[in-house]
């Protein structure tokens, strides 16, 4: 083809850049801009961006964003308790609220030294989770910052561990599976002590000659559809979603974020092949028929190593629940 001239090359670029005006507008905030504390005020520290909050044997701690929203993307760097973290859990979600709540959720489960933090995520919808899917991360999440974020918009959810995807929960209303589109949801992240539970199924308890248990968090960026509490959630519904008379077009409803593209898929894959240890989809014992979604993601096909063990320690819980240790 030759040398481009110069001024087409300009052209291009110009092009590539209203893209990415288009899908990325978030930047990253200060954590009191979107985010208040709590519960355990005393137990956060602030140092310059980042925020660290503790877990001691007092208390845990709490934080959650100033607003609701309907669809876009959570991105926040979190780097987790190093050491001796077993007992601990550190969670990231998105929750609406009431009983018949949706909620997105990451959770960290801590592990005795040397051993590897576990990623536990699960789905609500209308009040119901079980949807537990857990596995190891191909680097150490205590030792950095790392990014963790969710995607969700009317096609999907997507959790994604810095940008890479490790779940898709899809839209499947045509399969008569309810899909969260209803109501906002804030962003909330806590740490607690959950030994009862979270390391070994329970077995290895939380040494408290090793508090205080630090998470450090920098990097907040919300970018989607901030709602007005007073607001009917149909309401936010509607002027959260491009067209509906509104005039708006949002970048999450773009036709190329419907659903993973090739790459993002062929990660997924690589995810789920080589550091999934545990995923509902595939444990007959609790759920003797397939759940209708799993078809979607790879249905019964991957028999994890070991599914077996890990089944019965798979805590069955809400967030909400943990608001104040």
């Amino acid at each position: 083809m030759g040398a481009v001239p110069l001024s087409m090359g300009w052209v291009f670029l110009g092009f590539s850049l209203a893209i990415v005006l288009l899908v990325g507008s978030a930047s990253s905030a200060r954590f009191d801009q979107l985010f208040q504390p709590t519960w355990a005020m005393d137990h956060f520290a602030y140092e310059g961006d980042t925020l660290k909050m503790k877990l001691d044997n007092y208390s845990g701690a709490g934080f959650q964003s100033k607003s609701k929203y309907m669809f876009g993307k959570v991105n926040i760097q979190i780097k987790l308790v190093e050491g001796d973290s077993a007992g601990t859990v550190t969670a990231l979600y998105m929750s609406s609220e009431g009983p018949k709540h949706h909620e997105f959720d990451f959770e960290f489960l801590g592990n005795t030294t040397g051993e590897p933090y576990i990623v536990q995520t699960n789905v609500y919808v209308n009040g119901v989770g079980n949807r537990e899917q857990r596995l190891n991360l191909w680097f150490d999440p205590t030792k950095d910052f790392h990014t963790y974020s969710i995607l969700w918009n009317q096609r999907q959810v997507v959790f994604l561990v810095d940008q890479t995807p490790i779940r898709v929960h899809t839209n499947m209303e045509h399969k008569g599976v309810p899909f969260p589109r209803d109501q906002a949801m804030g962003v909330y992240s806590s740490i607690w002590n959950a030994d009862d539970w979270a390391t070994q199924g329970g077995r290895v308890k939380t040494d408290w000659s090793h508090a205080p248990f630090i998470a450090s968090y920098r990097g907040f960026e919300i970018d989607g559809c901030e709602c007005q509490v007073k607001v009917a959630s149909v309401d936010n519904a509607r002027r959260c979603t491009s067209g509906n008379g509104n005039g708006k077009r949002f970048w999450w409803d773009e036709p190329t974020l419907s659903e993973l593209n090739v790459h993002q898929s062929h990660q997924l894959t690589w995810v789920r092949a080589h550091h999934m240890i545990y995923d509902y989809c595939t444990d007959t014992a609790r759920f003797p028929s397939v759940p209708v979604e799993c078809e979607h993601h790879g249905g019964r096909r991957i028999i994890h190593r070991r599914g077996r063990r890990i089944r019965r320690r798979i805590h069955r819980h809400s967030h909400r629940h943990h608001h104040h240790h």
